[in-house]
């Protein structure tokens, strides 16, 4: 067993630790910062407009200081006037002066008032439609799949998962890293930033209601306590996790994992078999690859079917599952085939078809 001390589990919950919080995906036309920054040219430009206007027109103005009016005293009237300040000490005497701020520097008066609380309303608004479409997300996600960890294993489980006709927005990512959590959103998942240690982390991506969930964390470890913590909000969620070391496999059973990937074991007895024969490697991961050429997929058995053995089938049965138990294909016990069995059958990918995987899970001895 290759697992660190509980120093070294501290140390990793302490480098992870962030405010965990729930992005939903949405397509982001402007950075915000760019949004204020170019509104707040906009009301400089404005403010500048108006100064340039009354100092054209400073002969129509009167300064109580001295009495004449320069391009200072027209940058300070501008701005107390678009403020609405209006101490008074700059003010208009002449008709023209008085007809430009009716029908100029006024509309641009309510145009500078626009644009600055316009952006403040604007950001309360998307506040509070983010906070709605969060409770809304919240109270509307049932059976869903949580994925913890979106590197090269989570990415590719999620790709898989829907290329079987699961929907993007039924997938919620858990990952501390807030760059990862944008990626998963980019492609139009729901993310969830923080530790998936925590179960309270876990609770906000809504695991206790999760149908299914992959661990595949970058760590053995972490992946143990996310099955344990996950397990223990739902137990009857189908669970699938990853580890790199064979040996840590049983753990993770233990933990409550319905199945367990080596990742390391199965890269190698892929490179193995691609060794012995390129084209049964090419086969085999065609056969991992859903939605294109050959996919392996779990299927009910139909009522024409039951009474048949699994070789009378229309398609090229596999394995039986039964209960509990995976049946090969030739398997005497098999008999005939019951409509309770399921079938894993290898069929032809058919572009637009899409065959949903049974995502009961497995009764545990």
């Amino acid at each position: 067993m290759k697992l660190p001390g509980h120093d070294a589990i501290a140390r990793q919950a302490d480098e992870h630790l962030v405010t965990h919080r729930v992005k939903l995906p949405r397509k982001v036309v402007e950075r915000p910062i760019r949004q204020v920054a170019k509104r707040l040219l906009m009301a400089l430009a404005v403010l500048v407009a108006t100064a340039l206007i009354v100092y054209v027109d400073r002969d129509g103005y009167n300064d109580n200081a001295d009495g004449s009016v320069d391009l200072l005293d027209a940058f300070y009237y501008a701005t107390v006037t678009l403020s609405t300040t209006g101490y008074g000490d700059v003010t208009p005497v002449s008709d023209g002066a008085r007809l430009t701020n009716i029908f100029v520097i006024t509309p641009l008066r309510v145009l500078f008032l626009i644009i600055l609380v316009g952006t403040t309303l604007e950001v309360l608004t998307e506040r509070t439609r983010e906070e709605w479409r969060l409770n809304r997300w919240r109270s509307t996600l049932r059976d869903h799949t949580v994925v913890v960890g979106f590197g090269t294993k989570g990415r590719s489980a999620v790709q898989t998962v829907c290329a079987t006709g699961l929907k993007k927005e039924q997938v919620v990512v858990v990952d501390p890293s807030s760059k990862v959590i944008d990626a998963a959103t980019s492609e139009g998942h729901a993310g969830v930033i923080g530790d998936a240690t925590r179960s309270e982390v876990l609770k906000r991506a809504e695991v206790h209601r999760a149908r299914q969930i992959i661990v595949a964390p970058q760590r053995d470890d972490t992946a143990v306590l996310v099955t344990l913590t996950a397990r223990q909000l739902n137990r009857s969620a189908k669970i699938v996790a990853a580890v790199r070391e064979e040996e840590n496999a049983p753990l993770l059973k233990q933990s409550g994992a319905d199945a367990v990937i080596t990742s390391s074991g199965a890269a190698g007895r892929l490179l193995g078999l691609s060794v012995l024969s390129p084209a049964a490697g090419m086969v085999m991961e065609d056969l991992i690859q859903q939605g294109s050429g050959l996919d392996l997929i779990e299927r009910p058995v139909v009522r024409a079917e039951a009474g048949k053995s699994p070789r009378e089938t229309d398609d090229l049965v596999v394995s039986v599952v039964r209960g509990h138990r995976v049946l090969g294909y030739d398997d005497p016990s098999i008999g005939t085939l019951q409509l309770t069995d399921r079938l894993i059958t290898i069929v032809r990918a058919t572009p637009g078809a899409h065959v949903a995987p049974h995502t009961r899970p497995l009764p545990r001895d």
